[in-house]
């Protein structure tokens, strides 16, 4: 078994991009379980389905994922869908459909054996208290939900976007609320995670913590 970083919290709280940093500053694979299942409801959306037929649906969706130049490429029935996977819409779509069982089930499966047979840094909502819950390290990462919708208005502007920060706000307390209350593997920090505020501190403050409790644990 490799050696596996379990990082989870809400929306918006640099996950992705503190899980990018640790792999490549330990040389780890990073697996951003987030792009997954955005290009689950990217798939979702193309085919029209509504919340009654994410069963079915789902079925016809085939997600892998490569590494090109040291990157991430996820796709989807044969398709770069990087592109495309990080829009608001996508990203209400996947609350809607990440809670479903058969959309759990076929993407925990591929995330488990990427962990099993690599050193991995992994993000999303469940991790360290389902995906991998024997994982050397767990994290639960989070930030006020201002402060989120701050990062998320200038990411979407910077990309010349136009976005209102007060719906971005409105928006990631709803899906916190969607996250937490969720049936099947709702959000929530594991027994034995580390929890860790990003509100005022640096990427690379959060990334030296993280790398910190890997060298706790004689990495």
């Amino acid at each position: 078994m490799g050696f596996n970083i379990a990082i989870d919290g809400p929306a918006g709280a640099g996950k992705s991009t503190i899980a990018k940093r640790i792999a490549a500053k330990k040389g780890f694979i990073y697996v951003d379980t987030g792009a997954m299942y955005r290009a689950m409801a990217l798939y979702l959306i193309r085919e029209n389905a509504s919340p009654e037929q994410i069963d079915e649906k789902c079925q016809g969706a085939d997600i892998t994922i490569a590494y090109e130049n040291g990157e991430q490429v996820v796709y989807l029935n044969g398709e770069n869908v990087n592109p495309y996977i990080r829009t608001e819409e996508v990203g209400r779509m996947a609350s809607v459909s990440s809670p479903n069982a058969n959309v759990r089930k076929k993407l925990v499966e591929l995330q488990q054996r990427l962990a099993a047979d690599a050193d991995v840094v992994m993000d999303g909502r469940d991790i360290g208290t389902c995906v991998l819950p024997d994982a050397q390290v767990k994290v639960y990462l989070t930030a006020d939900s201002h402060e989120r919708a701050l990062r998320r208005y200038k990411e979407l502007t910077a990309k010349g976007e136009s976005c209102d920060l007060e719906t971005i706000e409105k928006d990631i307390i709803e899906r916190d609320r969607q996250d937490m209350t969720r049936e099947n593997s709702p959000l929530k920090q594991a027994e034995d995670a580390v929890f860790l505020d990003s509100s005022h501190m640096t990427v690379e403050e959060v990334a030296d913590a993280v790398i910190a409790l890997c060298q706790r644990d004689k990495l």
